[in-house]
C-alpha cells in the first residue's frame, strides 16, 4: 500500500484540533483509494468556514460544492452522464404556470443529509425564507428580486410565487458551475445568525462528508458516505474513490512534478508548456483531447471587450476595423501556443454549441457582407481553424488531428480575415483620419486605446492582449497594454477601462439557451458612466434590437425550439455590430493521470462531464471513476 509521502511534504503533517477532528494525516491515506485533486483556489485563508451561503467567507472549490452540496437541477457543459439535463434533488423538470409567475418543484424522495435526517420541502422553504429575510447571503438579491412567497403543500412539493413573470427562474437552482444550494434546516435553525455560523463540520447532501482538513488551508479530505445510495448521485452507481483530497500543489511547475510522480491525479490547470511536458514524459497523463490541443474548452468566450459607452467605440465601423487588424493565428500562438479553440461569433465553440450555432450559421457567415464605405467585402474565412492545424503539424506531427470534424472541435472553424486596407476604409468612413503614422479621431485627438489585461494571474489572456496591441500599434493606433494586476474585477465593474481581455459571455455549454448571460445584456441593466455595472455586460453595450430578442426569450419556455432561432438572431446581430471581438474559448489544461484511476471524461470517447475539478458538475465523475487494479 503506497502512502502519500510526497503530498505530506507539501501539505504538512498536522493533526487537527478544529471542529473536524483528524484521525490521521493525508500521508496515512491508502493511495489506491484516494483521488488527489488540485484545489484551484490554492491555500484557503479561512479554512474552517464551510458556510457556502455567505459571500466570500471561505473556500468553495475545496470539494465543498463538488462533493458536499446539492440543488434541484444540473446542466452539464458537455454531454452529461445521462443526457445534458439532470434532475438532482428535484424529481422532474420545473413546472411553470401559463404566464411564468409560479414555479412548482417536485422533490426526489429518499434523499438524506449526511447526519441521517431526511431532505424534504421544509429544507427548501427554510433556505428561501432565510434568504428573503437576511441581508448578506450569496443568493439573497436574486431571491428578493424574484420571490413573492414560497409554500410546501406536502413534504415533497414546493411552490414559488414570483413577483413578475420569469421563464428562467429555475436557472437560479440549476448548476452550470454552481447554483443556489439547499440549507439543512435542522442545523441552521439552531445556529443563530446565519452570517456568523461557520457550518463546521458541514452536514452534506452530496455523496461525501468532510473527513479532515488542514487548519492552514492547504488540503481538505472528503470521505465517501456509507449511505451514498441515499444521495442524488447514487442513481449512477457507487462513487469510486473512498477518499478525495483537494490540495494546494503550488505553482504550475510543481503541479507537473507531482503528476510525473503520480501524486496528483487531476491538475486543475497548468501552462501550455506544462501540458506539453506531461504529454511527452508521462504515458499515463492526458488532457480532455487525446492529442493537441489537450485542453478542455470551457463554455466561456474570452474577447476584446470595448467600453462601448466611450465615444471612440460607439460606431460599429470602428469596432470592426479593430477586429480586421487582428491575426487570430498569431493570437492563438501567442496565448495558448496554438492550443486555442477560436470563435468568430458571440458564443463559445464548446459543448453542443457547434451543433446549435456554429455549423448551422457557416453559410450565413460566408455570405455576410461588410460595407467599408468604398466597397463591400466578405470578411469571413471558414478555413482558419484548418490553417492553424496545418501550421502546427510540422512541429507537432501526429498529435494534430487530420479530419475536418476533429480539427473544428479542437481548433474551431473560421474567423475574420486580417485586412488592414478594409480597416483603413472603415475608420475613414467613421470620420477618422491618418496624420503621418498616427490615426486621429474625428475630434482631432489621437486614437489611443489602453487594453487592460490581468498580468501574471491570467498569462494566456495577457499574451493574447500583448499581440493584439502590437498589431494595432503597427497600424498607427496609439495602443498600450494596461496591466490590472489584482484590480481587474473592481475596474471592470467601475467601467474604468478603454478595452479589456475577458469574457462577458458564459453559456450552459450543453443546452442551447443563452439567457444565462444574455438577459444581463438588456439595456435596463446598463449602468450610466461612472456607476457600477452589474454582471455580465461589462462592455456596457445596448441595442433596441437586442432588447427585443431578450424580451421574446423571456416569454418562452426553456426548451422551446424558438430559443435556438432567437439565439441565432443574437449571433447575427453581434456579428453586424461587433460590440466585442470574440477570440476563443477559455481552454483549461486540466490533466488527468490514469496510474491509480480510470474512467475520466474525454472529448473523443466519453465526454460525459467537464473534467475541470472546481466545477460542481464533477460530482458525476466520482461515480464513473474506478480504481486501476
Amino acid at each position: 500500500m503506497h502512502s502519500l509521502r510526497m503530498l505530506a511534504l507539501i501539505a504538512g503533517a498536522w493533526l487537527l484540533n478544529t471542529s473536524v477532528q483528524a484521525q490521521e494525516t493525508i500521508s496515512n491515506l491508502p493511495r489506491k483509494e484516494t483521488l488527489i485533486v488540485e484545489n484551484p483556489e490554492g491555500t484557503i485563508k479561512n479554512a474552517g468556514w464551510f458556510n457556502i451561503w455567505v459571500v466570500n467567507a471561505g473556500g468553495v472549490s475545496t470539494g465543498l460544492q463538488q462533493l458536499g452540496m446539492d440543488t434541484f437541477w444540473y446542466i452539464d457543459a458537455d454531454k452529461g452522464v445521462d443526457g445534458v439535463w439532470d434532475n438532482s434533488l428535484a424529481a422532474e423538470k420545473p413546472i411553470y404556470n401559463d404566464d411564468f409567475t409560479e414555479m412548482t418543484v417536485k422533490l426526489r424522495k429518499g434523499l438524506y443529509w449526511s447526519d441521517g435526517v431526511e431532505f424534504t420541502a421544509d429544507d427548501v422553504v427554510y433556505t428561501i425564507e432565510t434568504h428573503l429575510k437576511t441581508d448578506g447571503l450569496q443568493w439573497g438579491p436574486s431571491i428578493k428580486l424574484n420571490v413573492a412567497s414560497i409554500a410546501a403543500p406536502d413534504a415533497y412539493t414546493v411552490v414559488f410565487k414570483l413577483k413578475k413573470p420569469n421563464s428562467r427562474f429555475h436557472a437560479l437552482f440549476t448548476v452550470r458551475w454552481n447554483a443556489m444550494w439547499m440549507m439543512p434546516k435542522h442545523i441552521f435553525e439552531k445556529a443563530g445568525d446565519p452570517l456568523k455560523f461557520a457550518f463546521n463540520p458541514p452536514v452534506t447532501l452530496g455523496p461525501y462528508t468532510l473527513k479532515s482538513f488542514d487548519p492552514n488551508g492547504g488540503w481538505f479530505i472528503w470521505q465517501r458516505r456509507d449511505d451514498w445510495q441515499r444521495t442524488s448521485v447514487g442513481r449512477f452507481g457507487k462513487p469510486g474513490p473512498t477518499y478525495v483530497a483537494y490540495i494546494d500543489p503550488g505553482p504550475p511547475d510543481k503541479r507537473v512534478i507531482l503528476q510525473l510522480n503520480h501524486q496528483l491525479d487531476i491538475i486543475h490547470d497548468t501552462s501550455p508548456e506544462g501540458m506539453f511536458t506531461l504529454a511527452k514524459q508521462s504515458k499515463s497523463s492526458h488532457g480532455w483531447f487525446k492529442g493537441f490541443p489537450y485542453a478542455h474548452t470551457d463554455p466561456t468566450l474570452p474577447a476584446v471587450l470595448f467600453n462601448d459607452e466611450l465615444a471612440k467605440f460607439k460606431n460599429p465601423d470602428v469596432r470592426w476595423a479593430l477586429a480586421l487588424l487582428i491575426d487570430i493565428k498569431a493570437v492563438s500562438l501567442a496565448s495558448y501556443r496554438g492550443a486555442a479553440t477560436i470563435s468568430a461569433i458571440g458564443v463559445p465553440p464548446t459543448g453542443n454549441y457547434p451543433e446549435y450555432y456554429f455549423k448551422p450559421l457557416q453559410g450565413w457567415l460566408k455570405d455576410f457582407e461588410l460595407d467599408t464605405g468604398k466597397r463591400k467585402i466578405k470578411p469571413y474565412d471558414a478555413t482558419i481553424g484548418q490553417q492553424i492545424a496545418d501550421m502546427l503539424r510540422p512541429s507537432m506531427g501526429d498529435q494534430i488531428p487530420k479530419s475536418p470534424d476533429e480539427i473544428a472541435a479542437a481548433f474551431g472553424m473560421g474567423w475574420w480575415k486580417r485586412d488592414p486596407q478594409a480597416a483603413q476604409e472603415l475608420l475613414e468612413k467613421a470620420g477618422f483620419s491618418k496624420k503621418g503614422d498616427q490615426w486621429m479621431m474625428p475630434d482631432g485627438q489621437p486614437f489611443s486605446i489602453k487594453l487592460m489585461v490581468e498580468g501574471d494571474t491570467r498569462p494566456m489572456m495577457t499574451r493574447a492582449g500583448t499581440i493584439i496591441v502590437q498589431e494595432w500599434r503597427q497600424f498607427g493606433i496609439d495602443a498600450k497594454i494596461d496591466v490590472a494586476q489584482g484590480t481587474m474585477d473592481q475596474r471592470r465593474v467601475a467601467g474604468d477601462f478603454d478595452a479589456l481581455i475577458l469574457w462577458s459571455v458564459e453559456t450552459w455549454g450543453g443546452h442551447p439557451d443563452l439567457s444565462f448571460f444574455l438577459d444581463s445584456w438588456h439595456s435596463q441593466f446598463v449602468a450610466p458612466p461612472g456607476q457600477p455595472q452589474p454582471p455580465r455586460n461589462w462592455q456596457r453595450w445596448s441595442s433596441p434590437e437586442l432588447d427585443k430578442i431578450i424580451e421574446k426569450i423571456r416569454t418562452i419556455g426553456f426548451d422551446d425550439p424558438q430559443g435556438i432561432e432567437l439565439g441565432k438572431d443574437y449571433v447575427k446581430l453581434v456579428v453586424k455590430e461587433m460590440p466585442t471581438i470574440p477570440l476563443m474559448s477559455y481552454n483549461v489544461f486540466t490533466v488527468m493521470d490514469n496510474t491509480y484511476w480510470t474512467g475520466f471524461p474525454n472529448a473523443e470517447t466519453d465526454p460525459y462531464t467537464d473534467p475541470v475539478p472546481n466545477w460542481a458538475n464533477t460530482k458525476y465523475m466520482m461515480s464513473k471513476l474506478k480504481p486501476v487494479q
